[in-house]
């Protein structure tokens, strides 16, 4: 039975508002709001399907922010996410086919693999300034680097967000402002692709997921900012922070 008692709705929508600040300045947050919603009740294939909602109203006022602060790259729009898309339909049909414990070695070994890459070659994730980013026609690597990412969101899915920062950065260039709008890109069309298919299969529970969603659209709307007022290495370093918290809860759950 679901408790929607006030405790829960209030730890549910401030568990929402830190998911949708990290979710839109790093990645991770999902390790928090599944949580909290199996708290409430639902079982953890439920939870895993409501909390989509959040994500993907967070998604659509994350971009709107970025977009109006001029820090959202559209020209290349299309031609990163066609990558990502095909590799994640392609990790998604491997995923089908592969046993369930094979996800959480690769999940901890990913991001064991992101932080040392911030520790020891930060200028992955974080050109230098003044650096022009590549388009994708011009960095046909990229479109290697986009299909793994797209491959590993289709695969595993937790801490997707991490793998398009590297990417994004990584292999076009984009400073890590410009690089968290368009990775907010690729986790609206990630997830809305998700939410047809759990809409489809009424795994999702509309209620607690919307009130999770009050949570995350403020918190993106805050992380918008944060993102954009603080400096780079700090930046940086909160990403390096919420990747260790990502292994943490690999190991954890």
């Amino acid at each position: 039975m679901i408790d929607y008692s006030p405790g829960y709705i209030i730890l549910l929508v401030s568990t929402g508002i830190i998911a949708g600040i990290i979710n839109t300045m790093a990645g991770g947050g999902s390790n928090l709001t599944i949580p909290a919603l199996m708290i409430m009740g639902l079982p953890a294939d439920i939870a895993n399907a409501t909390n989509r909602v959040g994500v993907f109203l967070q998604s659509i006022v994350a971009i709107a922010g970025f977009k109006k602060h001029n820090k959202l790259e559209t020209s290349d729009v299309g031609p990163i996410l066609l990558p990502t898309l095909v590799g994640g339909i392609v990790g998604a049909c491997a995923a089908s086919f592969s046993p369930e414990w094979i996800l959480k070695p690769l999940l901890l070994t990913t991001m064991v693999g992101m932080a040392l890459i911030i520790l020891i070659s930060p200028s992955t994730v974080m050109p230098a300034e003044g650096v022009t980013p590549f388009k994708v026609k011009d960095r046909p690597i990229a479109l290697f680097t986009l299909f793994v990412a797209g491959f590993y969101g289709g695969f595993v899915q937790a801490g997707v967000g991490f793998i398009l920062i590297a990417a994004l950065a990584g292999s076009l260039r984009y400073d890590l402002v410009r690089t968290n709008a368009l990775k907010m890109v690729c986790t609206l069309a990630f997830t809305a692709l998700a939410l047809v298919i759990f809409i489809w299969q009424d795994q999702i529970l509309w209620l607690p997921g919307l009130i999770l969603a009050a949570g995350t659209m403020l918190g993106a709307a805050i992380g918008v900012k944060m993102a954009i007022k603080v400096q780079a290495t700090t930046l940086k370093w909160f990403l390096f922070i919420m990747t260790l918290f990502a292994c943490g809860a690999a190991v954890l759950f």
